[in-house]
């Protein structure tokens, strides 16, 4: 497979490298953390010829006697050198029986940079305090950007490109596979056999019909408002059986797994968070198209899936925002920078156009207004609020 360098995430560890922190890299499973990892690993080979590189690959069998933390201890210790920089990089680190003793250890000794990635469902966020005793920098990847896709394929046309990554989106492993079948089955599998298979096993969850069926209703209704309660009548009335307790439990495991987002609601005139509904964004809005088909495409939904990873890949925080019952798809916060962003598949229509506009014309602030849609043309201005065709915005 074809690597493309992506020196976001490598300019992110190079501000870290050499902190006392423990840099642990998370995302959803197969959506390039290992091949990152080697990416860096290459990077400090070539700055730095006397540095020494402990690399550990949990997937490798090579390495499958280091699966308890005694003998991962003994093998980087025994491979320690003294005057010169010893860093430590260990992919899929939650093979290792023990690992967090093993790494609050070494941390412990100030003798290694250590970087480490793992399964989403075993090294989450929420974990990382709790596990380490000492710092954690996290790193969060997310699949393939528009941006990374078309250089993958080395696209020239920007408009062609944003077709075919609508349809293929951003999970790396699938670009290998020449079909659009085999894509897709590849994409399936990474999330049920992956994804849900984690989850399962760390948290002992017995109900699988629910929690499959819980999966599909959110990847069908990605960008639509819900709660914890309709979705457990929506359940319910397929035959299962759930409480609403049980449902937000397992919204909550999809979420920490990485395979899905929540953004919640922001009143804007009372400038407070609204906590009764939410909506949900995929990982990679392939996972869409691999699940449950291509029958009934809702191109508007995967555009607005696609813009919100896309604003969380540039550190935004993202909530939905209410304005005299109007909604807002985004409002995106990034220190003193604030958006307000409406997602349109198109505003050829007049009708469709006024829809868009009208809740950004009711914000009286001066913070920017945009529309991203798709227009096929360069950005152009209503009113004040920018219209930016979907391919540039994503290319910027």
């Amino acid at each position: 497979m074809k690597l493309i360098e992506r020196p976001e995430y490598l300019q992110k560890l190079e501000a870290v490298k050499g902190t006392p922190d423990i840099k642990v890299i998370t995302g959803i499973r197969r959506c390039g953390k290992s091949k990152l990892l080697e990416a860096f690993i290459a990077k400090i080979t070539q700055k730095e010829a006397n540095a020494n590189i402990i690399y550990i690959n949990f997937n490798d069998d090579r390495f499958e006697p280091l699966m308890e933390y005694h003998s991962l201890l003994d093998y980087v210790k025994d491979r320690y050198i003294s005057g010169t920089v010893n860093y430590l990089f260990i992919d899929e680190i939650q093979m290792c029986s023990g690992f967090e003793k093993a790494i609050n250890s070494l941390h412990a000794s100030e003798k290694y940079d250590i970087y480490i990635t793992g399964s989403n469902a075993f090294l989450l966020s929420s974990d990382l305090a709790t596990l380490f005793t000492g710092r954690t920098y996290e790193i969060e990847v997310y699949p393939f950007s528009f941006k990374e896709f078309v250089s993958y394929y080395e696209l020239a046309d920007t408009q062609e490109a944003y077709r075919r990554y609508l349809l293929e989106g951003g999970m790396p492993g699938s670009y290998v596979y020449h079909t659009d079948i085999d894509k897709r089955k590849y994409i399936r599998n990474v999330f049920d056999t992956l994804i849900l298979r984690d989850i399962k096993q760390k948290y002992k969850v017995r109900n699988i019909d629910v929690l499959s069926t819980l999966t599909d209703y959110l990847t069908d209704n990605i960008a639509n408002l819900t709660s914890p309660r309709k979705l457990t009548k929506e359940i319910n009335a397929k035959g299962e059986k759930a409480d609403h307790k049980t449902i937000s439990k397992y919204i909550e495991y999809l979420c920490r797994a990485f395979a899905f987002y929540k953004v919640r609601r922001y009143d804007i005139q009372g400038k407070k968070y609204l906590s009764s509904t939410e909506k949900y964004y995929l990982a990679d809005h392939s996972f869409k198209y691999a699940k449950l088909g291509t029958k009934n495409m809702d191109f508007g939904r995967s555009l607005e899936n696609i813009v919100a990873l896309e604003l969380l890949r540039r550190g935004y925080e993202l909530y939905v925002g209410i304005l005299y019952k109007k909604e807002i798809d985004f409002v995106a916060i990034k220190g003193n920078e604030k958006l307000y962003i409406q997602v349109s598949n198109s505003i050829e229509e007049e009708k469709t156009k006024e829809r868009e506009l009208a809740p950004l014309k009711a914000i009286k602030d001066a913070y920017p207004k945009i529309i991203i849609t798709r227009t096929g043309y360069p950005e152009y201005d209503i009113d004040g609020i920018r219209v930016i065709d979907i391919a540039d915005w994503l290319m910027r």
